[in-house]
């Protein structure tokens, strides 16, 4: 991904937070997902399976795996909420389900960071979650070890997120 692609992502994401006034964490994801115009559907999937989209009558649909962690859940909408604003073109218009139907989903090939459009979604997502004016602002200028886990716990509780994804957005604000 090109720098002005990720300076377009982060521009995106902290507009749809200045348009819903989220000025501190937990950033409500579902509100988010919401005011963009998708229907959310919690559904026990493969543990594979984290989240899909699709498009379906003009109206977006969000699928999400109940089974999964709260802070996975979180995640997986604003993975999904980033394919519906980045790669919307790309969404079918509607799906019909089978082994082979065209939706995009948050699985393991999304997280293995090798697909671009995975790539941008997992950055959307994480620009969406854990805005970096939101981090600085928690930090408050304090120094702190990244291998701290008590530290980055506490960031990840307050943000409601993974410690991973926490831990991983945090080095790359420091970096």
């Amino acid at each position: 991904m090109t720098p002005q692609r990720k300076c377009l992502i982060k521009k995106q994401a902290r507009t749809i937070l200045e348009d819903n006034q989220i000025l501190e964490p937990p950033v409500p994801v579902e509100k988010i997902a919401k005011a963009l115009g998708a229907n959310l559907r919690f559904s026990p999937l493969d543990d594979e399976l984290s989240g899909m989209i699709y498009i379906k009558d003009c109206k977006p649909i969000i699928g999400i795996n109940a089974l999964h962690h709260p802070n996975r859940r979180r995640f997986t909408i604003a993975h999904e909420c980033g394919h519906l604003i980045l790669h919307r073109a790309l969404i079918k218009k509607e799906v019909h389900v089978d082994k082979a139907f065209p939706m995009l989903m948050r699985d393991s090939i999304s997280s293995s960071g090798v697909n671009n459009m995975e790539i941008e979604a997992n950055h959307f997502a994480a620009e969406l979650l854990m805005p970096e004016s939101l981090l600085i602002f928690a930090i408050g200028g304090k120094t702190f070890d990244i291998d701290d886990e008590g530290v980055v716990t506490a960031f990840a509780k307050n943000f409601q997120v993974s410690t991973a994804a926490m831990r991983f957005r945090l080095g790359k604000l420091i970096v």
